[in-house]
C-alpha cells in the first residue's frame, strides 16, 4: 500500500502546484474537493477496512475509495485545470487526447459504469477477494482499479470536465440507474453468499447496500444540479437584450 499512499501524495502535490500556475483564479472549492478525495482514498488503503478478513470494515473501505473518492476528485475538475496551466502546446496535444478513440471509450458512461459494475462483480463474486487477502501486491492493484474505474464511471456520468463525446443527460442518469442497480444486487448476493473466510458479512453487505445508495443519490443530485445550471443559462443566453 505504500506504494499507492505515494501515488496519492504525489496526485495532492501536483494538483495544488498546478493550481499555482493556472492562467485565471482555481476555485478553493476544487482544490478542497481534489484534497478530501485523496484524504478519503489513503484512509480507505491505510485505515482497517484494507484488511479484507472483516467485511464490514473492508466495505467502508470500499465506498471511500470505490464511491466517495471518485465524486470528490471529479468534482475537482483537474482535466480542466491542467488545459488552464498547461502551456498552449502541451494544451493542445491533451486535447487532442480527449478526442481519441481510447478516451471517448474510456469517458462514455455506457462503457465506464458497466466496466466499474464488472469489477465489483469479478472481486466479490469470485475468489479474487479472498486471494487478495494474502497477495499484498495484488491488493494494491485491486485498490488503485477500484479507485480508477471509479474516477472513470463518476466523471462519464458528471461530465464535469470538457468531453468531446459527451452523451445526453438522460443517457448519463440511465446509466447511473444501471450501475446503481448492478451494485444492490451485489449487495444482496453477498448478504446471503458471502466470501469464504470473512467475518461480519451481514453487516458489510448491507454497508455496502445502504452506503451506496446514498453515494448515488448524491451524484444523482449533483447531475440534476448541473442540467439545471446549464438549461438557465441557455436560456438566459437566449434571452433579447
Amino acid at each position: 500500500m505504500t506504494a499507492l499512499l505515494a501515488l496519492l501524495v504525489a496526485a495532492g502535490a501536483g494538483y495544488v502546484a498546478t493550481t499555482w500556475r493556472c492562467r485565471s483564479p482555481w476555485p478553493l472549492a476544487r482544490t478542497t474537493a481534489w484534497v478530501a478525495g485523496l484524504a478519503a482514498a489513503a484512509v480507505a488503503v491505510a485505515g482497517p477496512g484494507a484488511a479484507h478478513a472483516d467485511l464490514h470494515a473492508h466495505m467502508a473501505a470500499h465506498l471511500l475509495l470505490g464511491m466517495v473518492a471518485p465524486v470528490l476528485l471529479v468534482l475537482a475538475a483537474p482535466v480542466t485545470l491542467a488545459l488552464r496551466a498547461l502551456p498552449p502546446p502541451a494544451a493542445r496535444r491533451l486535447s487532442r487526447v480527449l478526442r481519441s478513440a481510447p478516451a471517448r471509450w474510456a469517458t462514455d458512461p455506457l462503457v465506464a459504469v458497466p466496466v466499474n459494475a464488472a469489477g465489483l462483480w469479478l472481486l466479490y463474486g469470485t475468489g479474487l477477494h479472498t486471494a487478495v487477502a494474502h497477495r499484498p501486491a495484488l491488493a494494491t492493484l485491486v485498490w488503485l482499479h477500484l479507485l480508477v474505474s471509479g474516477y472513470l464511471a463518476a466523471a462519464a456520468v458528471l461530465a464535469v470536465d470538457p468531453a468531446p463525446h459527451r452523451r445526453p443527460v438522460a443517457v448519463r442518469a440511465l446509466a447511473l440507474a444501471g450501475g446503481a442497480a448492478a451494485h444492490d444486487v451485489l449487495a444482496k448476493v453477498l448478504y446471503a453468499y458471502p466470501p469464504a473466510g470473512t467475518a461480519g458479512a451481514e453487516e458489510g453487505a448491507r454497508l455496502m447496500y445502504d452506503g451506496g445508495t446514498v453515494v448515488t443519490l448524491v451524484t444523482a443530485a449533483l447531475l440534476w444540479r448541473r442540467w439545471y445550471v446549464s438549461r438557465e443559462a441557455v436560456r438566459a443566453a437566449a434571452q433579447p437584450a
